[in-house]
């Protein structure tokens, strides 16, 4: 499998307000783009335009699979993401709440399989607790074993090792090291940033 994600002169102002302007990036298979630039440069608006959960201003993003171009409801089941945005539902465990997500996506998964992949991510044993129980590091843990359910092609990562302790940034370092899709990460972390091999450098 092929894949390339094209970023050709993206643009978004709000109302009164650029945020960024002529953003443009090609990044196919294997590699890793990190968008990086102080608070308010327009991080997270990116990735929710690569996600296509916001429309450019301008410019437009495109995703290609072994070649053939993805429209962008076409591309939402290849992504896997990890955002501050991420909605977790407090009253539902965490079986529960991947249950959920996966059957909104059209997808089915026995609990056994379930509990194995919340092992695989930190959180053994703590898969009939109510997510409202759980600290903001196991929550972010909790998202990346939401994201990675469905084995997606494509993991875009907003703080990814936001609110983890030292093991749980290791973890995200496995994750991101073994991933064989692209990667997008955004972040202002120094030591975030040496995952990049290209690089889209906001506010400057």
């Amino acid at each position: 499998m092929s894949l390339k994600l094209t970023i050709d002169g993206l643009a978004k102002e709000f109302p009164g307000r650029p945020v960024f302007s002529d953003i443009s990036a090609v990044v196919e298979e294997g590699r890793r783009l990190v968008i990086t630039g102080p608070n308010g440069s327009g991080k997270s608006t990116l990735v929710r335009i690569l996600c296509a959960f916001n429309r450019p201003t301008r410019g437009s993003v495109g995703f290609e699979i072994d070649e053939k171009k993805l429209t962008h409801l076409e591309i939402r089941p290849h992504i896997g993401l990890v955002s501050p945005d991420m909605v977790l539902y407090d009253e539902l465990t965490a079986i529960e709440n991947l249950s959920f997500f996966a059957e909104v996506a059209g997808h089915r998964f026995e609990i056994p399989e379930l509990e194995r992949r919340l092992e695989n991510i930190g959180l053994a044993g703590r898969g009939r607790d109510f997510v409202g129980s759980y600290s903001s590091g196991m929550k972010q843990r909790l998202k990346y074993c939401l994201a990675l359910l469905r084995e997606p092609e494509i993991l875009i990562l907003d703080e990814p090792t936001a609110n983890l302790d030292e093991r749980g940034k290791g973890l995200v370092d496995d994750i991101i090291r073994s991933h064989h899709g692209i990667v997008v990460i955004a972040t202002n972390e120094k030591a975030e940033l040496f995952y990049g091999d290209q690089f889209i450098r906001l506010g400057d």
